[in-house]
């Protein structure tokens, strides 16, 4: 028996298109087809005279997490101000500077246009929407509160994203100095040294150690600099890409930034923030806590809380307590514990659990404005030492040579 070889579907892109309806107004609008031709096509069946077909390009800026938190939020305001869903995605979608964010929305809308629920079309895009981000609005359409809960969605993305980026500011700064200290001290080493060195070979005297030194380092600077450059980055390179891409090596980096001496706790404190929210609003929009610790797991972005977390749910799972099962994992603090303990004898967790995120979301701000105040005198400190301590060693032989005449 013959079997009917398996046609793949043309590819498709995004157009837009310019024409009149039947009663002569100028439309416009954007469409995913395979070519101009069923654009054409399909809005002359609609009866509209097409006028102008343009493909659009292909953009190279990508959709970031804060395109999706800023969509998540002008969403939930449309909906609540009694916009139909579909008009929503349309005006978000054009009104949107980035292209890659406007043809995700479309293609989304055209998801749910020919049948899907909001959850399914979300769910074809698992690289900008996760498991919580679809749950929770799985959950907003079996109960009628969509609205209500792209809200506390927004909400919940906004208070991460302003924990990420705190966090990312407070590295940031000291690894920036780090860099340019290197690539200071690799341009005296390489072309300012040797010209001092030169200079000094004329003195005939013998040079002091310091001076000595460091024109021994800027020698193997300059016969081996390609090298010295060259491990760097491709050492840099290697690291971050097996921490990418490795599990094991992602939970020993992350076991390891926890014990880092100051900056372990304000990473411990973003982490408990994060799972605390993510767990709050998983709660409050009805999702069984059992599965809700699906999504937690993952939203506190550390490895040890992943893990805790994996092991509170086989608790909870088999009857104990959820504020007994967080204490065995050995990694929330008492007061943590004791909110959450409140909350379930109080039959309010999600409120307790709120005003823990609350609670170590303002920590995170005190600790990094604490943080960026402490760093800047180290900093100082350590460039000083580092530059003025080359600048002397090669200024001494100057100085001897001063005191001798």
């Amino acid at each position: 028996m013959a079997v009917a070889p398996k046609t793949e579907k043309a590819k498709e892109y995004s157009y837009l298109w310019e024409g009149k309806d039947k009663s002569g107004k100028l439309v416009k609008g954007e469409m995913r087809a395979p070519g101009e031709a069923s654009v054409s096509a399909h809005l002359r069946r609609q009866g509209i005279n097409v006028t102008k077909v343009k493909r659009l390009r292909a953009s190279a800026k990508p959709v970031t997490e804060k395109d999706i938190t800023l969509f998540t939020r002008q969403l939930a305001t449309m909906l609540k101000s009694g916009v139909p869903l579909l008009q929503a995605f349309d005006i978000v979608g054009k009104g949107h500077s980035n292209p890659s964010v406007a043809r995700l929305l479309f293609d989304i809308k055209t998801d749910v246009e020919t049948g899907s629920s909001l959850q399914q079309a979300f769910r074809k895009y698992p690289l900008y929407f996760d498991d919580l981000y679809c749950n929770l609005i799985g959950a907003g359409e079996a109960a009628g509160i969509l609205d209500a809960l792209l809200d506390r969605l927004a909400t919940y993305k906004e208070k991460i994203q302003a924990i990420k980026s705190k966090i990312k500011s407070a590295l940031f700064y000291p690894v920036s100095i780090i860099v340019v200290a290197f690539i200071i001290t690799a341009v005296i080493m390489i072309f300012v040294i040797p010209a001092f060195k030169e200079l000094f070979s004329s003195f005939g005297a013998d040079l002091p150690a310091p001076t000595l030194f460091v024109m021994a380092v800027s020698d193997f600077f300059v016969a081996w600099w390609w090298a010295i450059f060259g491990a760097i980055g491709g050492g840099l390179y290697a690291f971050f890409y097996f921490w990418k891409r490795s599990k094991k090596m992602q939970a020993v980096m992350d076991r390891l930034m926890l014990k880092l001496p100051i900056f372990g706790e304000l990473i411990r404190k973003a982490s408990i923030a994060r799972w605390s929210r993510t767990l709050a609003t998983m709660f409050a929009a009805g999702v069984p806590l059992v599965e809700a610790f699906d999504s937690v797991a993952g939203a506190a972005g550390n490895a040890v809380y992943f893990d805790a977390t994996k092991v509170i749910q086989r608790e909870v799972s088999t009857g104990n307590s959820l504020t007994v099962a967080m204490q065995n994992t050995e990694v929330f603090p008492s007061m943590v514990l004791q909110m959450v303990a409140i909350g379930e004898e109080a039959g309010s967790l999600d409120a307790m659990l709120s005003k823990v995120a609350d609670f170590y979301e303002g920590e995170v701000d005190d600790a990094v404005e604490a943080l960026s105040s402490l760093m800047e005198p180290i900093i100082m400190v350590v460039l000083g030492t580092l530059i003025g301590g080359m600048v002397i060693a090669m200024y001494l032989p100057i100085f001897k040579m001063g005191q001798v005449v």
